[in-house]
């Protein structure tokens, strides 16, 4: 994917001291593909921890709520407003945004606003509404062909039935840091966090009109690709390099660009792109997500820059803790890797707020963000109101509807014109 804007160096933010495809195009300068030389890392290299975000929607027909092949319809209209921030996806009833490069959760929040109601205009000049879900209720994946583009077509070749049955939507946010030394070690600490993370916003139950018993069934859908979940840990950029460049010898990947792990770097930007969480259903859940992305890669930066220890645990610990959230959202506990026990999902979401307050205060968004976390605690994920809306009603469609309506919230928008 490609950007039609260039952003210059986002100023740099603060680095306090913490107690014991397209969218990294928007996010910094290009940097050299994983096989060039980089300077080595420096005590010098002053970070700005910029925020961007992707979001995938489902494009929906509004009399059935079914799935609706419309992108291509829709997509040059919302290019109109948008440019290249929109773009097609795997299936041609689904269709993807990403915000320019952002300094602040308002900027953030500005953009999603300004994204979702040019999308959502669009679709409907089309006949079609949108929805923010991580998987579609009942949708069957036979019924939605692959979108006529080479890259799509590539993807079918290799995956084959991965390929057609792949019906999810997620959310990336991508932070900005140059120090590829210092990001493999953000990145190894960071998958300590990823399970939370993935309880807090789950937002895929439903898959086929059947409750599957998975807050995040997306999450078990998407672990079937290769190069999906949860990175190792790294000794170094080195060492990192290293097996990207046994992937693409052995033929295992094409390029860089085909690692899809939970947590990855950019090849040519200098940005870690975070792409463990369904699609959040509504802005507020967003914008909340990407502070909190962006607080745990800062907090991170500064422990691993004041060589705090950092526990390298086994993959299979971070594996079980990662479907456990999947599997219960936060419903139930969670496993804290730290220290191996299993305590309440709404503690060890606690814990993490305050062990990333200093960072978010220092950006001035602790109110905000804490003020999310507890709403989800307190009125459930996406993936709770998506249930109680169908034991209340026991019907998908009235499921799709609550989808259609949150991923419109706050937009002022009519979403009964036609």
């Amino acid at each position: 994917m490609s950007s039609s804007e260039s952003v210059l160096e986002p100023s740099a933010a603060p680095t306090p001291q913490v107690s014991p495809d397209r969218l990294p195009e928007m996010l910094g300068p290009e940097m050299p593909a994983f096989n060039d030389a980089l300077p080595e890392a420096t005590e010098s290299v002053t970070e700005a921890f910029s925020m961007g975000v992707e979001e995938e929607y489902q494009i929906i027909h509004p009399a059935n709520r079914e799935l609706y092949a419309k992108a291509e319809e829709i997509l040059p209209i919302a290019q109109q407003s948008l440019g290249d921030e929109v773009q097609p996806e795997l299936k041609r009833s689904q269709i993807e945004i990403a915000t320019p490069v952002c300094q602040t959760l308002a900027e953030v929040r500005e953009q999603l606003n300004h994204a979702r109601r040019s999308v959502i205009q669009a679709a409907m000049t089309q006949g079609a509404r949108i929805a923010a879900a991580g998987t579609h209720p009942f949708s069957r994946w036979q019924n939605q062909p692959i979108m006529p583009k080479e890259r799509y077509q590539g993807l079918l070749e290799d995956f084959q039935q991965l390929a057609r049955e792949m019906l999810i939507w997620g959310c990336h946010v991508h932070v900005g840091i140059r120090d590829r030394e210092m990001a493999v070690q953000v990145m190894n600490r960071a998958r300590y966090w990823m399970a939370p993370l993935l309880a807090l916003t789950a937002n895929s139950p439903f898959w086929l009109g059947a409750d599957t018993g998975y807050d995040s069934y997306r999450t078990l859908l998407w672990s079937r690709w290769p190069m999906s979940g949860l990175p190792p840990h790294f000794d170094s950029y080195a060492d990192y390099k290293s097996l990207v460049q046994q992937f693409a010898e052995t033929g295992c990947i094409e390029d860089a660009t085909k690692i899809y792990w939970d947590i990855r770097l950019s090849e040519r930007f200098p940005t870690i792109e975070f792409r463990v969480s369904d699609v959040c259903m509504t802005v507020d859940e967003a914008v909340m997500l990407a502070g909190l992305i962006r607080a745990l890669a800062q907090t991170c930066y500064a422990e691993a820059q004041q060589r705090q220890p950092s526990p390298n645990l086994r993959p299979e610990v971070l594996r079980f803790a990662h479907w456990r959230s999947a599997r219960y959202g936060l419903s139930t506990e969670l496993m804290d890797v730290r220290t191996g026990k299993s305590v309440p999902a709404p503690e060890l979401i606690q814990s993490m707020l305050e062990w990333l307050r200093p960072v978010l205060e220092s950006h001035g968004e602790w109110g905000e963000v804490s003020g999310l976390v507890n709403k989800i605690l307190t009125q459930g994920t996406g993936a709770a109101r998506q249930r109680q809306v169908y034991q209340q009603t026991g019907s998908w469609e009235a499921v799709v509807d609550r989808i259609v309506r949150e991923t419109a919230a706050g937009l002022d928008l009519n979403l009964d014109s036609r």
